[in-house]
């Protein structure tokens, strides 16, 4: 079965000054997977989503997400992609209707557009009772609610999340995996970065990436079988004390 590739890199780079942050990646991503970057903090994963996010040029190679080019059609790729950083990118002084309101303007939609799709966010987050609270005043599984929300207004295809369970609490983590489980089901495309060896096994294929370079990639279950590994965990101890 030929299914559509969704993100396509080819030796992609990404340098700063002498130092190379990301060091000639190559993979390709399709449509509706929920797909994986394993690392440590500082092994470059936030350096590519960022550069395929159409916010970072790479200094060499090619990348393509949905089709468009990340050096000549950024903002193309802006429109199709929802974006889910490491600090949430929240207005702490905006309430969460507000918040919602904000980016959804952001994104282009119409009063008229905005009005429904702020009362359907609202809604599929849980987030009517707390919709007049300040952002700043929310706990942290909230305010992750609250981002993802705000990720996904325009119904992107392709969705990036930047390590987004740091910190919050494991029954949030969970209620967090259900819902891109039904994103993904739903026929969008999920990027996801972490360093929870928990999570990786929730995805359809991994990378695992080490000082810039992805060092191996599969299912959680090939990944295991290919090392003779329990874990992934395991998996990455056995690249990370080589």
């Amino acid at each position: 079965m030929n299914r559509e590739i969704s993100v396509r890199t080819r030796d992609l780079t990404r340098q700063f000054g002498r130092f190379t942050a990301v060091d000639h990646i190559s993979f390709e991503v399709y449509d509706g997977e929920i797909f994986g970057f394993l690392g440590a903090n500082g092994a470059g994963k936030t350096t590519t989503i960022r550069m395929l996010c159409g916010l970072l040029l790479p200094s060499s190679g090619e990348a393509w997400v949905e089709g468009f080019d990340v050096y000549k059609e950024t903002d193309s790729i802006k429109q199709n992609i929802g974006y889910m950083s490491q600090k949430f990118s929240l207005y702490e002084d905006l309430t969460v209707s507000e918040n919602i309101e904000f980016f959804g303007g952001v994104y282009g939609l119409s009063p008229r557009e905005l009005k429904k799709t702020r009362e359907k966010a609202l809604s599929d987050f849980s987030l009517e009772k707390v919709s007049g609270k300040l952002t700043r005043e929310l706990p942290l599984g909230w305010k992750q609610r609250l981002a993802l929300a705000c990720s996904l207004l325009h119904n992107p295809k392709v969705l990036f999340l930047d390590e987004p369970t740091g910190g919050v609490d494991p029954i949030s983590r969970r209620e967090f995996w259900q819902k891109i489980y039904a994103l993904a089901e739903a026929g969008t495309t999920v990027f996801v970065t972490t360093h929870y060896m928990d999570e990786v096994e929730y995805c359809n294929r991994l990378s695992i990436m080490h000082n810039g370079q992805i060092i191996s990639m599969g299912t959680p279950n090939e990944l295991k079988t290919r090392y003779k590994k329990d874990s992934i965990e395991d998996v990455f101890i056995h690249f990370i004390d080589k």
